[in-house]
């Protein structure tokens, strides 16, 4: 029997920002980095809610830490808000729900993504960094209750955010769509979010910004289809490298997802040549439509102006070498592995990692 519930109400389009006087909220907390405190984003958000009462938490840094989500929680139990609104990233959203998460009093969580890349704003899933490891925290209660995809917020993005996010995009579809947990509800959003980000992904890029609410929604859907499916050894392996490294996750999921498919291929060829098919990327043979899946996502890598590999992205073949059992031991404990469509083993991670590491 397939289950499928989608609880996250969503408001998307131009000016969507409007809705949040929809929640009629008293006591607004807002959670964001500093550059939207100083630029005035956070605040002519805030006002938007028209609450009562107003706080910010600003200090949200890329890759969040227990400690940080625990000084945000500590805010939040003193403050006691009725409303917790999350701007920005993926670092915004997995902070904020990670402050929702621990606190003492249920509140509604309000996503509002300024980048097309994470798809946090309809997932139960968050990520904290702990030393030099990720850890994927995976529940119900980190569900946003609602989401605000609003494209205005998207004309100033730089492009090298674009590429990241997109290719992050990319591969949360990818993998969901061959994830075990993978189902028709989940196929439906996986296969028309990579459709539309592999078309759009480089207008964006080169800076047409009349795509981006396109992309954003695809952000979204593969948010919704990997909820539900899944995610696989990309992610596993990207979660390592990025709490280790310090290298953006969109980014390495672009160096790590070409070499991915080539070791489930064997399991899962038909599913990666139905995407391919469905991106435009045609071969009437399998084993056609999967050689053009990886040599597209190749190219249009390359194109985003993205690394190769990962000495290009400036982790030294010798640091991967000295680091290897750790790496090894994170990506077998990611949650990510346990609906990889193969079964995740030692070898296969060297394998992926020896491909990808390049010279440096």
């Amino acid at each position: 029997m397939e289950e499928f519930s989608l609880k996250t109400e969503i408001f998307a389009g131009a000016g969507a920002l409007s809705a949040l006087e929809k929640f009629g909220a008293k006591r607004l907390l807002l959670v964001a980095d500093p550059y939207f405190m100083k630029n005035g984003t956070a605040k002519r958000v805030a006002d938007l809610a028209k609450a009562e009462q107003v706080e910010f938490f600003d200090r949200v840094q890329p890759d969040p830490t227990v400690a940080l989500a625990a000084e945000g929680t500590a805010r939040m139990n003193e403050f006691r808000p009725d409303l917790l609104v999350a701007l920005g990233g993926g670092s915004a959203m997995d902070c904020a729900k990670a402050m929702a998460y621990f606190a003492q009093n249920s509140v509604r969580l309000v996503a509002i993504p300024t980048t097309s890349g994470s798809g946090s704003e309809v997932t139960n899933f968050a990520i904290l960094t702990h030393g030099k490891a990720k850890h994927p925290l995976v529940d119900e209660k980190l569900r946003p209750a609602a989401a605000i995809l609003d494209s205005d917020l998207l004309t100033q993005l730089p492009p090298g955010l674009i590429a990241d996010a997109g290719f992050d995009v990319l591969t949360h579809a990818v993998e969901a769509y061959v994830a075990t947990g993978a189902g028709m509800f989940s196929d439906m959003y996986a296969r028309e979010s990579f459709r539309i980000a592999y078309a759009v992904l480089p207008a964006s890029y080169a800076g047409k910004t009349e795509v981006r609410l396109r992309m954003h929604l695809a952000s979204t859907m593969a948010g919704i289809a990997f909820s539900q499916a899944g995610l696989g050894l990309c992610h596993a392996i990207s979660h390592s490298l990025g709490g280790m490294f310090h290298v953006p996750h969109g980014r390495l999921n672009a160096i790590l997802l070409p070499a991915v498919v080539d070791c489930n291929a064997h399991k899962s060829a038909s599913r990666y040549a139905e995407l391919a098919r469905c991106a435009g990327m045609a071969g009437s043979a399998d084993a056609v439509a999967l050689r053009n899946l990886k040599n597209g996502l190749l190219r249009l890598r390359r194109e985003l102006g993205l690394p190769q590999t990962l000495a290009q992205a400036g982790i030294p073949s010798r640091k991967l070498t000295e680091n290897m059992p750790m790496i090894i031991e994170t990506v077998l404990e990611d949650p990510c592995v346990e609906t990889n469509p193969i079964k995740v083993e030692e070898f296969l991670i060297r394998r992926i990692l020896g491909e990808v590491a390049g010279h440096g």
